[in-house]
């Protein structure tokens, strides 16, 4: 297939047809992120975090790689031009996008780069930044950073800039989102969905927990997806407590398999979804019971959930926790989702009083509501999630991966 007409498209979708206007997503997000500048008094903003730099221009590079590398960043002024600093020379891969007005080459200096050449190169970024901060604020002392190493900001510093937080105006800015954006999410929840079903046709007795985590990760590099977060899947025992990680134990049946998709699937949007199933599908009275309060929890919060109410007001209206599965609860009720995992985070109320903030639910946001039961020193645990949209009277369910069905 030859390249799309329409906007250009680097990286996993190349040569593919996009479900919505992509320069319309560009454009909203970076005006996100400039109204969200202007609203905290933040007159500039330096992004390294691969996710946010994704987020405003949307141009792709090594992502993962960029993640533990500060070899790539974005500049952007509350208003004027956005100037991307890029890995290396290599203008293609940002061609087309309506959102980088600038191109050039950071001057890395982390060690694997720089060598014992760190302090020197770490001077010349410095200039960098202040040439554009110079140039675009002229005046301007303050700049907000997502997140660099000391050697860098020394360097910012030295030249007199003041340096605040970048990464509460990126996470703001995102966790409104378009209905351009939706599209793409629902594109990438589709992809979650197809690999699923292989994995759910892949779940027989003999195969090892990686063998079945390996079919989401080939569906979706098949169909355009990036990345997959973490490797959360287990079997059996291995399901309670949570978060142990895939591996080569052997599925067998009557096993519980529980899993969290945490993909990142085309155009670089999260697909945050958790189901759980039994090897056989041949329940037992205790498998089924696990499973119907984990639902009966999410299905629960999500109604708790509407626009205008308070994250404190959502924790201390959720579900109640029996005592026997307080100890092993899952790390929040509720957390948003984008190009990952993002704000807000709203606890149980059982953490309201040490992990809660303030906030408000607000229309555009994509929350990811979550369960996990499993009684500490029992056998297994259930982890169950559900994606939905906030809309101006209530909320649109996202993830329509079918939940199990029991007779009662």
């Amino acid at each position: 297939m030859d390249r799309h007409a329409g906007p250009v498209q680097h990286g996993a979708m190349d040569h593919s047809e996009p479900p919505t206007d992509l320069d319309a997503v560009r454009r909203y997000r970076l005006a996100r992120v400039q109204a969200e500048m202007k609203r905290q008094d933040v007159p500039a903003l330096l992004l390294l975090d691969p996710i946010n730099t994704r987020y405003v221009t949307d141009c792709t590079n090594m992502q993962l790689w960029c993640m533990h590398f500060e070899t790539r960043c974005v500049f952007v002024p509350a208003e004027g031009p956005l100037t991307l600093l890029d890995y290396a020379d290599m203008p293609f891969l940002a061609e087309g996008l309506p959102t980088v007005d600038n191109y050039g080459v950071m001057s890395a200096h982390y060690f694997f780069a720089a060598g014992n050449r760190m302090d020197e190169w770490a001077a010349v970024f410095g200039h960098q930044i202040g040439g554009l901060m110079g140039k675009y604020c002229p005046g301007e002392k303050t700049l907000a950073i997502d997140r660099l190493s000391h050697l860098g900001g020394s360097a910012i510093q030295t030249l007199g800039f003041q340096i605040v937080d970048g990464q509460r105006v990126a996470e703001v800015a995102r966790s409104i989102k378009s209905a351009q954006e939706l599209a793409l999410m629902k594109a990438a929840i589709g992809v979650a969905d197809k690999g699923m079903t292989a994995m759910r046709s892949a779940l027989e007795p003999g195969i090892t927990e990686n063998g079945l985590w390996a079919k989401l990760h080939e569906v979706n590099i098949a169909e355009g997806g990036e990345w997959i977060e973490t490797r959360l899947l287990a079997s059996g025992p291995r399901t309670n407590p949570w978060f142990h990680e895939s591996s080569m134990r052997v599925i067998e049946a009557g096993d519980m398999v529980s899993f969290d998709t945490d993909l990142i699937g085309p155009y670089g949007y999260c697909a945050d979804i958790s189901r759980a199933w039994v090897c056989g599908d041949v329940w037992s009275r205790e498998q089924v019971a696990l499973y119907q309060l984990a639902r009966e929890q999410v299905e629960f919060n999500m109604e708790v959930i509407r626009p205008g109410v308070s994250f404190r007001e959502i924790a201390e209206k959720s579900w109640p926790i029996p005592d026997r599965f307080k100890k092993n609860r899952y790390g929040c009720l509720a957390h948003g989702v984008g190009l990952c995992d993002e704000y807000p985070s709203i606890p149980y109320r059982e953490d309201l009083e040490e992990y809660g903030y303030d906030g408000v639910v607000e229309p555009g946001m994509v929350l990811a509501v979550e369960s996990y039961i499993g009684e500490e020193g029992a056998m297994e645990g259930v982890k169950l999630e559900q994606m939905i949209h906030v809309t101006d009277t209530g909320w649109e369910l996202l993830s329509h991966y079918p939940l199990e069905e029991f007779e009662v």
